[in-house]
């Protein structure tokens, strides 16, 4: 629950309470027991494979209060490769020197991103930072660029991570209290659509196409209101997914392509951006 100035939420008094003197006991073998202990102050219990139906609704629910706590009604979302670099930085994910030298070339699109979610912050700061906050995923890559770029103007962003074997820790410019953790890829994707108002897709890979598909798919299917959905990278995507084939062999409506754009610079973005929502700035 949120304290009178709205600011965060504090426990149950008699929730905490009694946490506390459950613990205050003397110790003897019932009280040692596992089953003593107060089952929501019981993580191995909450971590029981029948209780995966709770934890799917806390992991909904501890970032919705929270963002509706901080009166965040809509998000920018930049979707993109982890490892991406810097331009000048490191191709630290490459694992030869074809890797390298391509990565190095779309290192362009870590400044793009930076500078989208500049133009991005600066109008959402107009709103007090209610309207199209930039979210990620909190990592590295992209995702660092998207968050970075808040920051450059003092804007708050939000970063959605993910517990994974590697990659995934929060890069140092998400805003603290913002900055989510997740176990399910299914709760952490209807967070990223659902306060969207657009949707920036930068290069990447599998969690990039992933992404980027399920986001067209809603759109597709009618079950997500049609949002500017921007694809960043003419050449990258042009030889990634040939999206005309797929057209041309009925697999999906020839339509259906125009559910995108296609652009290279933050400033071609934005403009789209501006122009679906008559925007001034």
């Amino acid at each position: 629950m949120a304290d009178k100035n709205g600011k965060g939420w504090k426990p149950l008094v008699r929730s905490g309470e009694d946490v506390r003197k459950s613990k205050e006991v003397p110790d003897t073998p019932q009280t040692r027991a596992p089953a003593y202990a107060l089952a929501f102050d019981d993580k191995e219990f909450l971590c029981r494979e029948e209780l995966r139906p709770v934890r799917l609704q806390l992991e909904l629910l501890k970032t919705e209060m929270l963002l509706e706590e901080r009166g965040i009604e809509s998000t920018v979302v930049l979707f993109g490769g982890a490892r991406i670099p810097e331009p000048g930085g490191e191709a630290w994910a490459a694992k030869n020197e074809t890797q390298k030298k391509n990565l190095e070339a779309i290192s362009q699109y870590y400044e793009e991103a930076r500078q989208f979610a500049r133009l991005a912050s600066k109008y959402s700061m107009s709103t007090y930072s209610k309207e199209m906050v930039v979210v990620t995923g909190g990592g590295p890559g992209v995702m660092e660029a998207g968050n970075r770029g808040a920051h450059d103007v003092g804007a708050p962003s939000i970063g959605l991570n993910i517990v994974l074997p590697h990659e995934q820790a929060p890069n140092e410019y998400v805003t603290p209290e913002l900055c989510f953790n997740f176990h399910y890829f299914a709760i952490r994707k209807m967070h990223f659509l659902v306060r969207a108002k657009a949707i920036a897709v930068f290069p990447g890979g599998f969690g990039t196409m992933d992404e980027m598909f399920e986001a067209l798919t809603l759109i597709q299917t009618h079950r997500m209101e049609r949002v500017p959905f921007l694809l960043f990278g003419k050449k990258f995507w042009n030889e990634v997914i040939n999206f005309k084939a797929l057209a041309d062999a009925g697999t999906i409506s020839p339509d259906d392509v125009n559910l995108f754009n296609i652009v290279d610079t933050a400033e071609e973005g934005w403009d789209l951006i501006k122009g679906h929502y008559n925007l001034s700035m």
